[in-house]
């Protein structure tokens, strides 16, 4: 079976190209949705881990609606989009969804996921800087993430970019901690306000001796530079239990809440609605 199915993974083999022809094909439906702005965010919360009712913040993360009112999963096209012109117009449409919403609910703190490659886009720069012009409340409540991979691609530009919104107020996460290569020395230089262990470390970490090494080993990287962290993907009472013993800031995943379309803050009694 391995050999039928290596034969098959060659290039120009029919599944090769039935794979490229389906990411044609989605990424073609993307494209025609943001060009409609047909996006939506998801919130999160992010609970504070010695008063787990009381959320921190939300993260909004961006939906993509096809033709037929799906949404689509940002596994099937963001790794594709992210090097493209695509991906900076979803970093736009998230943004300017993520603004109005700030401007819309005064007591919201907010972040939204951002590509260390949007620095250098002049649309996703003038909607950035427009939104946190017409209140000085909206820059102090927003908080942008940037995955550990982003941004240690073009460390010189993210960090003078860092440098200058946090003098706005804006707040700055390192999103995916321990995915990647970190270098040391730029995470040093970068002043993140925040940082998100990754899921891969936080899952099943009540069992998992393996998984509570090496995310202490991130905790202590974190608060050596002053830097909140959050837990990503907690998911179970038994994690959730570990962390906050452990001694975590803040914790995020299903156990505390799914992502939900409706505003929690507009409809705190209604059921989140897993997106």
């Amino acid at each position: 079976m391995t050999d039928n199915f290596d034969s098959q993974q060659d290039s120009g083999s029919p599944l090769d190209f039935a794979v490229d022809q389906q990411s044609r094909v989605t990424m073609a439906m993307v494209r025609r949705a943001v060009a409609r702005g047909d996006g939506v965010l998801a919130y999160q919360p992010v609970v504070q881990a010695d008063r787990t009712e009381h959320v921190a913040f939300h993260e909004g993360l961006i939906r993509i609606i096809d033709e037929t009112g799906r949404i689509v999963p940002l596994r099937d096209f963001m790794p594709l989009a992210e090097t493209t012109e695509l991906g900076r117009q979803i970093d736009c449409m998230s943004l300017t969804l993520g603004l109005k919403s700030l401007a819309e609910e005064p007591s919201l703190r907010l972040s939204i996921n951002m590509s260390a490659r949007s620095i250098g886009y002049p649309a996703w720069l003038r909607i950035l800087r427009d939104g946190i012009a017409q209140d000085d409340s909206i820059g102090e409540r927003l908080i942008l993430e940037i995955t550990e991979s982003s941004a240690m691609g073009m460390p010189e530009v993210v960090g003078r970019f860092m440098q200058e919104l946090q003098a706005h107020g804006v707040s700055f996460a390192l999103d995916d901690f321990g995915a990647g290569y970190t270098s040391f020395r730029y995470l040093r230089d970068f002043c993140f306000d925040m940082i998100k262990i990754d899921g891969q470390f936080i899952r099943e970490i009540a069992g998992q001796r393996d998984n509570q090494v090496l995310t202490r080993a991130l905790q202590s990287i974190a608060h050596h530079f002053d830097m909140f962290t959050v837990a990503e993907s907690v998911e179970t009472a038994d994690d959730a239990a570990f962390l906050i013993d452990m001694g975590i800031d803040c914790l995020q995943g299903y156990y505390f809440g799914a992502p939900t379309i409706v505003p929690p803050w507009r409809s705190p009694n209604t059921a989140a609605k897993r997106n």
